[in-house]
C-alpha cells in the first residue's frame, strides 16, 4: 500500500522545538518533490515549506523563515521538517504531500495550485504554555 505518514506532533512551550517526520511507504520519495502545508480549523491550507527531489530548491512560508528547515533522507524515505523557535501562531495540523518528478519549483509547490499525488493524514502541533 502507498501512502505518506507524518508523526512527531506533539504538544510543546513557546520557544520549544519540534521535528516532524514524514515517511513513505510503498514507493520511494528521492523520485517525489515534498511540501509541508498547515491547516487551522475554518483556514484554508498554508504552503509552509517545500524541497525539490534535488535538495537544491527549498521554499519556506515567511512566517517560518530562519526557524523551521526542511531535509531529506532518502535512505530512511523521510523528509524532516525541523521547527524551532516555536510560536503559539504555529499551532496547526501539520501534513505532507508529494508530487512526482522535478516539474515544479519549490516556490510554486508551496504557493501554487499543484496536484499532489499522495498526501498523509497530518500530525497536529499545538504550541501553548
Amino acid at each position: 500500500q502507498q501512502r505518506l505518514v507524518e508523526s512527531g506532533g506533539d504538544l510543546v512551550q513557546p520557544g520549544g522545538s519540534l521535528r516532524l517526520s514524514c515517511t513513505a511507504s510503498g514507493f520511494t520519495l528521492d523520485d517525489y518533490e515534498i511540501g509541508w502545508f498547515r491547516q487551522a480549523p475554518g483556514k484554508d491550507s498554508e504552503g509552509v515549506s517545500c524541497i525539490s527531489r534535488s535538495d537544491k530548491d527549498t521554499y519556506y512560508d515567511d512566517s517560518v523563515k530562519g526557524r523551521f528547515t526542511i531535509s531529506r533522507d532518502n535512505a530512511k524515505n523521510t523528509v524532516y521538517l525541523q521547527m524551532s523557535n516555536l510560536k503559539p501562531e504555529d499551532t496547526d495540523v501539520y501534513t505532507c504531500g508529494a508530487v512526482l518528478g522535478s516539474l515544479f519549483s519549490a516556490e510554486s509547490l508551496c504557493t501554487g495550485t499543484v496536484i499532489f499525488n499522495y498526501w498523509g493524514q497530518g500530525t497536529q502541533v499545538t504550541v501553548s504554555s
